[in-house]
């Protein structure tokens, strides 16, 4: 078994305690030193600096319960342009500014500044509130969005000019649901498996790389 670990010095020079023949002690506490505690930035309660978490991490009630939403614009081909991660009960018309915000289309040649208007925006009856169009009138982003049963009765109260609303145009609007429903093809976004909102986001990213790709 060795030398023993009594108080005089061993054959290799080196006595304590927490000696064992010689050897550093690997037992003298209740768990290995690979499990002790030690200051990381992976430690629960810490957070990598550079990475901004929101403080609800993109999550909150809604009918289905503590859901994620995340808004989105495509083009006319179903390819994400800007993504936006909120809590589940997060209305669309009020993120419509955010994902106006975070379009950029290089231009051919990746000459001159990107795009950041699209042609014509087409959404539901959603964002047909007068702040939404105020907005994109105030951008000059043509629009195609119908009336709530509501507000066509309202506008019919009183006199003026009626609102356009193509039809033909709207039915393209199918475009943005078939983009989310490949996206949600992907089982970690329809279901959020990630816990932070920024890895939740990434992986919206990452699958909006992939359409792209494959488009």
């Amino acid at each position: 078994m060795g030398p023993g670990s009594g108080p005089g010095p061993n054959p290799l020079g080196c006595s304590g305690r927490d000696r064992l023949g010689g050897q550093r002690g690997q037992f003298h506490c209740s768990r290995p030193p690979a499990c002790q505690w030690r200051p990381s930035s992976t430690q629960p309660g810490r957070r990598k600096t550079g990475i901004a978490h929101p403080a609800d991490e993109g999550l909150g009630r809604s009918h289905g319960g503590l859901t994620t939403k995340f808004h989105l614009a495509c083009d006319g081909k179903g390819r994400p342009l800007s993504i936006v991660i909120t809590p589940g009960q997060r209305h669309d018309s009020t993120q419509l500014d955010p994902v106006l915000a975070g379009i950029r289309v290089p231009r051919l040649g990746g000459r001159g500044r990107p795009r950041i208007r699209p042609d014509r925006l087409i959404a539901d009856k959603g964002y047909s509130y007068p702040r939404c169009r105020r907005l994109l009138r105030a951008r000059q982003i043509p629009h195609t969005i119908p009336e709530r049963r509501d507000q066509r009765a309202h506008r019919a109260a009183r006199p003026g000019r009626p609102l356009v609303f193509d039809k033909v145009i709207y039915a393209r609007r199918n475009v943005v649901e078939r983009c989310i429903n490949r996206l949600k093809q992907w089982r970690g976004l329809a279901t959020r498996y990630e816990k932070r909102a920024a890895n939740y986001r990434a992986m919206v990213v990452i699958a909006s790389i992939v359409v792209w790709i494959e488009s």
